[in-house]
C-alpha cells in the first residue's frame, strides 16, 4: 500500500493523535513514530505513564499490520518495560515478523534518544478480508 496514503488514513487516529503520537514512516510490514514526553505522559512517580508508551507501540502496530492493504485487528499483545523515561522523545519501531493470511507477528521496540530501550511490544493481528481502502473516510 502506498506509503502516503497510509499515513493519511492512520491521520485519522483520533486516539494517537490525542495522545500526541506522530507517525514518522509507513513501509510493507514496517512502521516509526515518535511521542514527546511532556508533564500529562507523566504516572504519579514521574515517570512516563505505561499506557502513553502502549499508545506509541500500538500505532506503528497498527500502520505496519495494516500497511498491505487488508484489514488487521489486533488479537493479543503483550508488553515488557525495561527502563523508565522522564523525558525527550520516544520512537517505536515496528519491524514484521510472520505473516499469513490470518494472522501477522510484529515486534515493536521503544526506545529513547540515547537509543536506550524502553520497552519491548509483541502483538499478533487477525487479517481480515476486508480491504483497508473500503474503510478510507469519504471526503465531501
Amino acid at each position: 500500500m502506498d506509503q502516503k496514503l497510509l499515513q493519511d488514513f492512520f491521520s485519522n487516529d483520533r486516539f494517537a493523535a490525542f495522545v500526541g503520537v506522530e507517525l514518522l514512516e509507513a513501509a510493507p510490514g514496517r512502521a516509526r513514530a515518535r511521542l514527546e514526553i511532556e508533564e500529562r505522559h507523566l504516572n504519579a512517580v514521574g515517570v512516563a505513564h505505561g499506557a502513553a508508551i502502549f499508545s506509541l507501540a500500538d500505532l506503528v502496530f497498527a500502520v505496519a499490520s495494516n500497511s498491505h492493504g487488508t484489514v488487521a485487528l489486533g488479537v493479543n499483545v503483550s508488553v515488557s518495560f525495561m527502563k523508565s523515561a522522564r523525558k525527550g522523545i520516544l520512537t517505536a519501531e515496528a519491524e514484521e515478523v510472520s505473516i499469513n493470511p490470518k494472522l501477522a507477528t510484529y515486534l515493536i521496540r521503544i526506545t529513547d534518544e540515547d537509543a536506550n530501550l524502553i520497552a519491548l511490544f509483541q502483538g499478533t493481528v487477525y487479517r481480515k478480508r476486508e480491504a483497508l481502502m473500503d474503510h478510507m473516510p469519504s471526503e465531501g
